[in-house]
């Protein structure tokens, strides 16, 4: 019997200039644990005259992570930090009370061919941590752990799980993990696994209750100590998930609170550019329904 419990296909959204697939939120599933947000960037190819350009903007409650396959972001934010992100390390933001961040094509890479692919994650910070001050954390490739298991190779990229810790400082209980297969191979992860459990298939398929289910789909667990299926050779699938918080999550643009007051006071602070500023840059990207 299948354990899968909801079937979310990326759904293509326009960012201005980059097209992403978004899995989360959704409207029958609007976080899994403490994930609130997620987007596949790409596999895109740019060419000299094509770069990455998201403008300064603003978040509370929540933190970044940003995870690549391919390619390269230069991130800067109203901390200070100045921080290029290549495949396999971690970017890992808290905005707490309020941050602004650029996220751009680096400048040694913005006049000759290039390619982007990754993910971009948002994970809800505990009410007690909701207004806490900004921080950045970098973690290398070579820092996460990572181990071969049953023909399997597996990342612990952030959370805890396994009975092995990320060094990504994150705020509650979470595991975001990478599987890959080079061979067919059946993967036990139920009695490892808690709270709330998502699977992404970035590529190839895995095999559950009788059932194929193909990349670009994010499946929602029934019960994650349920956790069992089967990948087909050449597959790369990443679990993700941990324990809910008890209160409601509201996302407003980049906005994530349990307190809809402290989204609007949020909203009015960006509109009457309240922020802090990204040193150095000076467009912004407005909030997008307002005038």
């Amino acid at each position: 019997m299948s354990n899968v419990g909801l079937i979310i296909a990326e759904r293509a959204t326009d960012l201005g200039n980059f097209l992403v697939g978004r899995l989360l939120p959704f409207r029958q599933k609007r976080s899994v644990g403490p994930f609130v947000f997620i987007d596949h960037m790409g596999p895109v190819k740019m060419s000299e005259r094509q770069n990455l350009d998201i403008l300064p903007h603003p978040h509370i409650g929540l933190s970044t992570l940003t995870y690549l396959f391919e390619g390269a972001i230069m991130h800067r934010d109203s901390i200070g930090t100045e921080m290029e992100i290549r495949p396999g390390a971690v970017n890992w933001m808290t905005a707490g009370k309020g941050v602004v961040h650029s996220e751009r094509t680096p400048d040694r890479l913005r006049h000759s061919d290039k390619s982007l692919h990754g993910l971009q994650i948002w994970v809800a910070l505990p009410k007690e941590l909701e207004r806490c001050e900004p921080s950045f954390f970098h973690v290398s490739k070579e820092d996460i752990p990572a181990w071969e298991e049953d023909g399997l190779k597996i990342k612990l990229v952030a959370g805890e799980v396994f009975g092995k810790k990320s060094p990504v400082p994150v705020h509650s209980q979470l595991y975001f993990l990478e599987i890959k297969s080079e061979a067919q191979a059946v993967v036990k992860l139920g009695k490892h696994l808690y709270g709330e459990s998502g699977l992404y298939i970035l590529e190839g398929e895995i095999i559950d209750g009788g059932e194929r289910h193909g990349s670009k789909q994010l499946l929602i667990a029934k019960n994650s100590q349920l956790c069992e299926f089967e990948m087909a050779a050449n597959s790369t699938v990443y679990i993700f998930g941990g324990e809910r918080f008890p209160e409601e999550r509201f996302i407003d643009w980049n906005f994530v609170s349990s307190d809809k007051a402290l989204i609007e006071k949020a909203k009015s602070d960006w509109e009457q550019q309240n922020f802090p500023n990204v040193p150095g840059e000076s467009d912004f990207v407005p909030y997008p329904t307002r005038k």
